[in-house]
Formats: C-alpha cells, structure tokens, sequence
C-alpha cells in the first residue's frame, strides 16, 4: 500500500479534525437515538415531543395502530427529528471518514472499520481516539523522518548511518 505524500499532510490535518468533530457529533446522535428506540420500542412505549398540549417538552404514549405503532402527541416530534438528524449526520461523518482514509491511503477494511462507528453506539468514540493518535503518531514520525533524511543529505550522510561521532 503506497504511504501518503508529504505535500498532503496538511489536508490530513485538516481531514482529522473534521473527522474528529464529525465523529463526536454523530456517536451523541447515536446514543440519542438508542435512547429513543428504547423508549419507544420497549414497553415503555414514549416519543420525546416539543409544544403542542403537554408542554413545552413532554412525553407522548405511543400506541398500536394498524399501521405499527402510532405516536398520540402534538407538536414538534423531537424523536423524529433525533432519527432523521443522525441520518443525515451520519452522511456527513461517511464523508470524514472517507477524507481521512483515502488520504492516509488505507485498505478499504478499514474505511468500513470506520464507517461502522456511526452505526455501533460507542464505537464512533473509541474510533475517534484510535485513528487520532494513530494519525498525529504517524505524521510526527515521517516528518522527523523527513528532517532527518533532509539533515543528513545536506551533509551527506545517509539517514541510516549510525556512526555515533566518528567520520
């Protein structure tokens, strides 16, 4: 597998953080929506809405109708809005996903690695930390890597000679 470009550490950079931002934000939105399943597909049987006759937050029955279960609130359904939200987040967070694997030129095992952090709850979190450090932990490297061959050529010793003072 070919190894990044130097000139393109500063879009991986930049990838990073976004992929970081987004995978913070999509693994909430996951725990979010759990939350909202649980409570409306265990026998609970809730929905989370905003205004209507309850009040400005408040929780709806949600009832067996003929067509599944039918929600009997008014108002804003916020655990509609929950469900569509990270639906559309997660396109996002593909797309991070996507930027940091392409630039960092992984096998495609890991971009489904990755992609199945917005669909695991929790796992977005521990993705995040991993390909954090693994990325910031590679680029400090090359780059010390790089002075080094850049030293050391100018110099003209090779960045493997371990010479140890004496010429």
């Amino acid at each position: 597998m070919p190894e990044p470009k130097v000139a393109s550490f500063p879009a991986i950079r930049g990838a990073l953080k976004f992929y970081q931002i987004a995978s913070i934000i999509t693994g909430v939105m996951l725990l979010l929506l759990v939350a909202e399943m649980v409570l409306k597909y265990t026998p609970i049987h809730l929905e989370l809405f905003a205004g209507g006759s309850g009040g400005p937050l408040w929780f709806a029955p949600v009832v067996e109708g003929a067509d599944g279960l039918e929600s009997t609130g008014d108002g804003l359904n916020l655990s509609l809005g929950i469900l569509i939200a990270h639906g559309w987040f997660y396109v996002v967070y593909l797309f991070a996903c996507f930027r940091v694997w392409s630039l960092m030129r992984w096998p495609f095992v890991r971009f489904i690695m990755l992609a199945l952090g917005g669909v695991i709850p929790l796992l977005s979190f521990f993705m995040e930390a991993i390909v954090a450090r693994e990325v910031k932990t590679y680029l400090a490297a090359r780059e010390r890597g790089d002075a080094a061959s850049a030293s050391a050529g100018a110099t003209g010793e090779t960045p493997t000679s371990t010479t140890k003072g004496v010429r």
